[in-house]
């Protein structure tokens, strides 16, 4: 890499949760000594009114390096980001940073609302400590890749949320600073908008040696941004290295998913008079021994249950796939078939490169003679299925529930048959 641009040193932050005054003298005042005396104060550590955002955190940054911190929401990531750009003060620890800073840590960061986009970008040159004349030769270039320029004279309060990030990026990225500091911001811009960000962050710390602090949920842009990846869980760092055995680590770690159950005991298996599930499970066919589903990943759903009618009768089951706020994708029937009383299995597979990334789960209803619901277990599988592209240029999210990999295809038309087609427009 190049020269030490960042370096943290045992950061930590202590947090008091509630209101700053306790109304009276004597209060303040021992919370005040409570505060003083930390981080040695373990009483007030374990307090409930007291929350360490970030433990001992120390990690370095060279130059041209771009570190993606990876953790769950109120993991300290955002923390670690103000205390980097110095808008915060850690309790304990310090970090030192080799060079300017622009950081984008959320909508209208550094603007001031009743300004306008004009008057904004050179307030915030001036806060970096840039002149007049060095803002002015990057002014139109700014502009530019904001696209904001019809609305630079008026007021940024009356900006959408869009327009904000799009002329916060712009300034953050082009006004040379040594060290560009990024929250999850651009997740607000359109699909346009974040491959231009993507591909001005790539071309900054690549060809012109900036480096680059980057917060995402997204561990695709992180996987291709970025050199490096750490991973933070309740302020402490768990795992730091190679991004793409990082983020495989992490997804293996953080699954909450419900990949089925088997009921040994009768009285435990849900159901009813008529049926009875014994098993159900989800088995995912993991490529390359990744442990984690992505949208490449085929999935098989396996089942078990106990048929209790009276009398043979013709069964259908079905699988209903629904998405984690409850839309629902496709409902799966198996044949009308006649059983008799007893064990019936039943399997489905959802191939690769079917669904989109995001959360679902799975329910099975079990019906007779086409009209008659005998049970519907709900929600017994509940999985999230990540993203995958391989030398893509955009990563924003991909648009409906979804994602099947069917091929599109274009061909070049003959010089002949572009003039003919011509002829026939009317």
């Amino acid at each position: 890499m190049g020269n030490l641009m960042i370096k943290a040193e045992d950061i930590s932050k202590f947090y008091r949760l509630g209101v700053l005054s306790s109304g009276t003298l004597k209060e303040d005042l021992k919370n005040w000594w409570n505060r003083k005396s930390l981080p040695g104060n373990a009483s007030s550590q374990n307090s409930k009114n007291y929350i360490w955002a970030l433990r001992d955190v120390h990690f370095e940054v060279n130059q041209g390096e771009v570190l993606g911190i990876i953790g769950k929401n109120g993991s300290g990531k955002s923390t670690l980001l103000k205390i980097a750009s110095r808008i915060t003060l850690p309790t304990s620890g310090r970090i030192r940073g080799n060079g300017r800073i622009a950081s984008l840590l959320e909508v209208g960061t550094g603007f001031h609302s009743e300004l306008t986009g004009r008057e904004n970008v050179y307030l915030n040159g001036h806060i970096m400590g840039m002149k007049k004349k060095e803002i002015d030769r990057k002014f139109d270039e700014i502009v530019d890749f904001s696209g904001v320029e019809r609305f630079l004279d008026t007021p940024v309060k009356r900006y959408s949320s869009g327009m904000y990030v799009r002329l916060a990026f712009a300034v953050a990225a082009h006004l040379d600073p040594e060290i560009l500091i990024i929250d999850e911001v651009l997740a607000v811009g359109d699909a346009e908008f974040q491959k231009k960000c993507i591909g001005k962050m790539k071309s900054v710390s690549g060809e012109e040696g900036k480096t680059i602090l980057f917060v995402s949920h997204n561990m695709q842009v992180l996987q291709n941004l970025c050199n490096r990846a750490l991973v933070l869980e309740k302020g402490i760092i768990t795992a730091s290295g190679n991004p793409e055995q990082v983020i495989t680590q992490y997804l293996k770690s953080g699954e909450e998913q419900f990949l089925g159950n088997d009921y040994t005991q009768q009285d435990s298996m849900p159901g009813n008079d008529y049926i009875r599930v014994q098993k159900v499970a989800l088995l995912p066919d993991y490529l390359h021994q990744q442990h984690f589903i992505d949208i490449r990943t085929p999935l098989r759903i396996q089942f078990e249950f106990w048929y209790n009618a009276a009398e043979p009768g013709d069964l259908i089951t079905g699988i209903h796939l629904f998405s984690f706020t409850g839309e629902f994708i496709f409902d799966l029937a198996s044949k009308r078939q006649v059983f008799e009383k007893g064990l019936i299995k039943g399997e489905c597979v959802i191939p690769g490169n079917f669904l989109n990334d995001g959360s679902y789960f799975i329910s099975i209803a079990f019906v007779r003679n086409a009209t008659i619901r005998l049970f519907y277990l709900e929600s017994c599988i509940s999985f999230d299925v990540e993203d995958f592209r391989e030398n893509g240029s955009w990563y924003g999210k991909w648009a409906g529930m979804v994602r099947p990999d069917f091929p599109v295809v274009l061909t070049a038309a003959e010089p002949g048959q572009y003039q003919s087609s011509k002829k026939n427009v009317h």
